[in-house]
């Protein structure tokens, strides 16, 4: 009998303990710049109140102009101050920067370009974490592009980023 007591006050030490160390999440970030595009969202917390974000996503660009014949791809990293605000409810923002790639292709005409770009971008959301592992944010991400290519298929080098993620933190 003791030895059941000892072993369920370790397993609820230590689901306490791991609750409590909660230092990642993963997830998806789904936003709207010029075309609809998921990305996997990464959160590493340094401290209580700052952490990394790192998203690498795929973006179908469609403007009018190019019919869906546009892809991007790009991986943005972004350092976050984050706010209590209360009961779960979290307020963030924070600067950041990536690198991307883009493809256009058009079958009907055969036309084809590809390129790089870089890419500056600020954040700033709000999130709410549930009692379970579970984290829902709504965050605004301007970008600005530095490429001449990109800039002139994605219609100018300034892009407002909309985006609804759902993560599981660990």
């Amino acid at each position: 009998m003791k030895k059941l007591f000892a072993t369920a006050f370790m397993l609820l030490g230590l689901a306490f303990n791991s609750q409590a160390q909660e230092k990642n999440a993963i997830g998806l970030r789904l936003g709207d710049n010029d075309g609809f595009g998921a990305e996997v969202s990464y959160q590493r917390w340094l401290s209580k109140t700052n952490r990394l974000e790192a998203d690498l996503g795929w973006r179908n660009i469609n403007n009018g102009r190019y019919n869906n014949h546009f892809n991007a791809a790009k991986l943005v990293g972004i350092y976050q101050w984050v706010w209590d605000i209360d009961n779960g409810f979290k307020w963030y923002a924070g600067p950041g920067a990536g690198v991307g790639v883009w493809r256009y292709n058009d079958n009907v005409n055969d036309v084809s370009d590809s390129g790089s770009f870089l890419v500056l971008a600020g954040d700033i959301g709000i999130e709410y974490n549930f009692d379970f592992p579970l984290q829902l944010s709504l965050d605004f991400r301007p970008e600005i592009y530095f490429s001449d290519d990109y800039d002139d298929i994605n219609d100018g080098n300034f892009g407002p980023d909309f985006g609804l993620s759902a993560r599981y933190r660990f």
